[in-house]
């Protein structure tokens, strides 16, 4: 009798089978699980048929507006979420105790910041060059506790409590627009909030600028709008309006022209953050001491006081 193999399994359920079940459940839809774990959707589509038919049950409700979980799919999920905690607990604890100068350290941060990050990674390469850094760009919060990442370097108005995190600065955002653009209309317009404005779209109405200018710009002043910072910097140098940046950002950007004061409103702090299982990781401990260090030392910088990256 053929003995029947599983990846992994938990009773005849394997661990990919539960990372499915968790992507699908948190992203609402099958193509963004996918995504989510990096395959292809016709191959999550065969796990969860072959998934469904070895319980032989349906874990999910199609409709198109998404999946939605059945009862036995809300069992499975709870299950496969449980099961997940204490691996990912164990993972970090395990790597708690690896005490070497050598090995991978993943850093997430905005894309924003890494013309000032990219140049300390080279310098902590000099120092150190047994650890390897990889970085991970995006405007998504990284899941520290799965080690989606095990540094984070972001600015945000809060840290989930569960995650050590050690204030690096305070970010200043001001107004900042093309020379072309005032230009054509600085003889003409006094207030500031009377420009056209570039704004960010509702995937950015967390961040402090957007909350500015949903508060002191009317909707008719607002002519473009972008889903990320790099988005309304580059439509802010080709003169369609006033946009409000990061202070780190837009002084670092010689054709752009600050032309006003810091919005008091829109400051956030800048952190250095990382799950307490790893602060013990020799590797992960000396690379974020060293960018706490360097990023501290460029506090000007974020504050808009003009200094340029070290």
């Amino acid at each position: 009798m053929r003995k029947k193999q599983t990846n992994s399994a938990y009773g005849g359920i394997a661990l990919d089978d539960l990372r499915l079940l968790q992507a699908i459940a948190e992203r609402g839809s099958l193509g963004g699980a996918a995504k989510q774990l990096g395959v292809d959707h016709s191959s999550a589509f065969r796990r969860l048929a072959s998934l469904e038919a070895r319980v032989g049950a349906r874990l999910f409700e199609r409709a198109r507006r998404g999946y939605t979980p059945t009862p036995t799919g809300e069992v499975a999920i709870a299950a496969a979420a449980r099961i997940g905690e204490e691996l990912d607990t164990l993972d970090r604890r395990l790597l708690g105790e690896d005490l070497r100068l050598s090995g991978k350290v993943r850093v997430t941060t905005t894309d924003t910041l890494l013309h000032v990050v990219a140049p300390l990674f080279a310098q902590f390469r000099e120092r150190e060059p047994g650890i390897v850094v990889e970085v991970a760009a995006a405007n998504a919060i990284f899941d520290l506790s799965r080690r989606d990442a095990d540094l984070a370097i972001r600015p945000t108005a809060t840290v989930p409590e569960h995650l050590v995190a050690r204030r690096v600065a305070s970010v200043a955002i001001a107004p900042y627009a093309a020379p072309s653009y005032l230009a054509r209309h600085a003889a003409t317009v006094t207030a500031l909030a009377g420009h056209d404005w570039i704004a960010p779209d509702e995937s950015l109405s967390h961040v402090g600028s957007a909350r500015w200018i949903a508060t002191h710009v009317a909707p008719e002043r607002i002519v473009h709008r972008g889903d990320s910072l790099l988005a309304l910097l580059q439509a802010a140098k080709a003169g369609l309006g006033v946009t409000a940046l990061p202070c780190y950002l837009g002084d670092c950007e010689p054709a752009l022209q600050r032309i006003g004061a810091a919005l008091p409103e829109a400051t956030v702090p800048l952190w250095l953050i990382t799950h307490p299982d790893l602060r013990q990781v020799r590797r992960i401990g000396v690379l974020a001491e060293f960018l706490f260090e360097r990023l501290r030392a460029q506090a000007a910088l974020f504050s808009g006081e003009r200094a340029r990256p070290a």
